[in-house]
């Protein structure tokens, strides 16, 4: 019945991506073995609670495989019906054309950027271990549980499946596995053209256990396979890549080329290889009776695996009271209240908003347990750290100390996100991480990710403007701002101050998107008016009797230059009012009579202030705004200087307010 099986995954993707006329058949053919093996006979799960906490995580990286995933999660009970299958890659279906996570019951993670599975499954694999060391004790394996992974020569050709498994391997997560499908075949042809590494001795190099099967001769695939993932899981000081020699698009007549990577096979080709693997003469999309009755076995097995779990637990709940409820409300993703806080708000002198996120930070960590995060190396600078305190020692994430919550990624900012993005997904973590704001870049496809999936990981994002002075250009954030707000469900607070670094925490934690936290390097000041306002993104930070002449519009350090250019307008009689718009995104969903509260439309003299791109602007300058903003990069200098060089100063802000009112 195994061959069977295996079959019946290999012929409902290709009918599906046939029907569909669209699709990549190569993969799922070709590795149908692995994923039948590791469904049936190994994934911890239950279909009928497929967010069960204890349960395995497999994430398809090679994501154009998807029919793969479908086919499984149809034959293994998960809900997907031949209706769905029929519907691959249609509008409204719930098999689209790559895994999306919170779209189809199963999905772990959106694949599809080839290399972010493999990062995802690292930070799924960082969450077991951690939350392991945390809450297991003697007899109660609470978090037990894989993470398994299959990529093919696309993953690890990228760099991020570099970043990500050297992470794993210096952190020795044992209970990771990854399936590599090894069939020497791209897009463009055999993978000699472009990658020829050892791959066996690369990750032997950051310390990998490195186990080989071939699947291409082997009369009895499925006993390598299971051998292969016994040892893998025996081993507990190392993460395991299982490589397995395939053939793409096995049993078609494209057998091994790239033809067959991503393109139907033809309806002809179809047929001929329902033929050679002895497919019995049914309807397209129907199975022999006996596999689903076979694979239904695994969904019991993992429905009394949970009900032993449960009983577990509720022992669990019993011995360790304290334990069990922390366990649950990390789980949950409880919060405490932040805005009931009062310490939140307290700054008293000039500091820099790296500084004030840092006392945030430092203060929330105390509170919420489940907070765990760090930085590309530069935790010093952007002061992304939790301080160990003599009540609370937060500690390190080691091979040696899992428990840890600071966790150092290395300058690997790229799969740093990634991997929050997976410590996130797997749940009863609060992810964060942090870099200089320039090298959000490396970051961007994994943040994109963050928005797509709905994951309210934190990125503190400091150095923010030409503020990073004598590093120059090449380290001063420019476009950051607006490709960052550009991204749909991405939050970006750019504070003024202590308070609405503050409101910017609380915003990013209650909420159900990714927030970045963009901060400075440079000092300012602390507002009077300033707090939790700022969780609407703009409001009136100072403000002059009756109506305005003059709006005068900031975020972040830029702030400071329009609460000078108030004081001196009003010496001439200009009435201007300082709006402060640390999150253009919040702001953008208040009503219309609130942003008309703070931006009267009758007046039409306004300045708009921020030491980044001016393209964020134009819908709040109006006709007759004015804009200052960067249209160059920056350079190297001190500071003070450079902002006097691009216009960010009082004086210029007052001639742009006169020259708007006289528009």
């Amino acid at each position: 019945m195994k061959q069977t099986t295996i079959n019946a995954i290999r012929v409902l993707s290709a009918e599906a991506i046939q029907k569909a006329n669209s699709g990549h058949p190569g993969l799922p053919l070709g590795s149908a073995p692995i994923a039948y093996t590791l469904f049936q006979n190994f994934l911890k799960f239950n279909n009928q609670d497929a967010k069960w906490d204890d349960r395995d995580r497999f994430i398809l990286s090679a994501g154009h495989g998807s029919m793969l995933y479908y086919s499984l999660l149809y034959l293994y009970g998960f809900g997907l019906t031949k209706e769905d299958l029929q519907n691959f890659r249609q509008l409204g279906s719930k098999t689209p054309g790559h895994p999306e996570y919170g779209h189809t019951v199963g999905v772990e993670t959106t694949t599809g950027p080839l290399g972010q599975g493999i990062a995802n499954a690292v930070g799924m694999a960082v969450a077991e271990a951690h939350l392991a060391a945390k809450f297991n004790r003697v007899g109660f394996p609470v978090v037990d549980h894989y993470t398994y992974a299959l990529c093919g020569d696309g993953c690890l050709e990228e760099g991020i499946s570099y970043e990500a498994c050297s992470f794993a391997g210096t952190h020795e997560l044992g209970k990771l596995i990854l399936f590599y499908d090894d069939n020497d075949i791209t897009i463009e042809g055999d993978t000699d053209i472009t990658f020829k590494e050892d791959i066996g001795a690369r990750f032997k190099a950051q310390n990998w256990q490195v186990i080989k099967v071939d699947l291409v001769d082997s009369p009895d695939n499925v006993l390598l396979l299971s051998n292969a993932i016994r040892k893998a899981q025996k081993e507990t000081k190392k993460p395991s890549i299982i490589i397995c020699k395939t053939k793409i698009g096995y049993g078609t007549p494209l057998e091994g080329s790239h033809k067959c990577h991503g393109a139907p096979l033809g309806v002809e080709n179809l047929q001929k290889t329902k033929e050679k693997l002895c497919w019995p003469d049914l309807p397209a999309f129907e199975v022999p009776e006996e596999v689903l009755r076979h694979t239904a076995l695994a969904g019991k097995h993992g429905a009394r695996k949970q009900r032993d779990w449960n009983t577990m637990f509720k022992e669990y709940e019993k011995r360790y009271p304290e334990l069990a409820k922390e366990y649950k409300a990390a789980m949950k993703g409880e919060l405490p209240d932040f805005t009931k806080m009062e310490d939140l708000f307290k700054f008293e002198k000039p500091m820099a908003t790296r500084q004030t996120s840092a006392a945030v930070l430092n203060k929330i960590a105390a509170v919420l347990p489940s907070l765990v995060g760090g930085s590309a190396d530069l935790a010093p600078s952007n002061l992304s750290d939790m301080k160990n305190t003599d009540s609370i020692h937060y500690g390190d994430f080691t091979a040696e100390n899992k428990g840890g919550r600071n966790i150092h990624f290395g300058i690997r900012e790229h799969a740093m996100a990634a991997i929050a993005n997976g410590m996130q997904l797997h749940g009863g973590i609060q992810a964060y991480c942090a870099t200089f704001f320039i090298f959000s870049d490396y970051c961007k496809h994994a943040m994109r990710l963050s928005a797509l999936m709905n994951l309210h990981v934190v990125y503190i994002l400091t150095h923010d403007s030409i503020g990073v002075g004598e590093d120059g250009p090449t380290h001063e954030p420019v476009e950051q701002l607006i490709a960052l707000r550009s991204i749909p469900n991405m939050k970006v607070y750019r504070p003024a101050d202590g308070k609405e670094t503050a409101a910017a925490w609380i915003s990013a934690l209650n909420g159900t998107a990714p927030t970045a936290l963009v901060l400075t390097r440079q000092n300012l000041p602390q507002y009077a008016n300033s707090g939790l306002n700022a969780l609407k993104g703009g409001y009136v930070l100072e403000d002059c009797e009756g109506t305005p002449d003059v709006l005068l519009i900031a975020s972040g350090s830029e702030v400071e230059q329009c609460v000078g250019a108030k004081a001196e307008l009003a010496k001439e009689g200009i009435k201007a009012r300082v709006i402060s718009m640390p999150c253009f995104e919040e702001y953008e969903k208040q009503s219309a009579e609130y942003k008309e509260s703070v931006m009267p439309s009758c007046v039409k003299a306004r300045v708009c202030v921020e030491a980044g791109s001016p393209y964020s602007w134009y819908k709040y300058a109006g006709e007759k705004g004015e804009i200052i903003a960067m249209s160059t990069f920056g350079a190297s200098a001190p500071a003070p200087l450079l902002f006097k060089k691009f216009g960010f100063t009082v004086e210029n802000v007052v001639e742009k307010a006169k020259k708007s009112l006289n528009k």
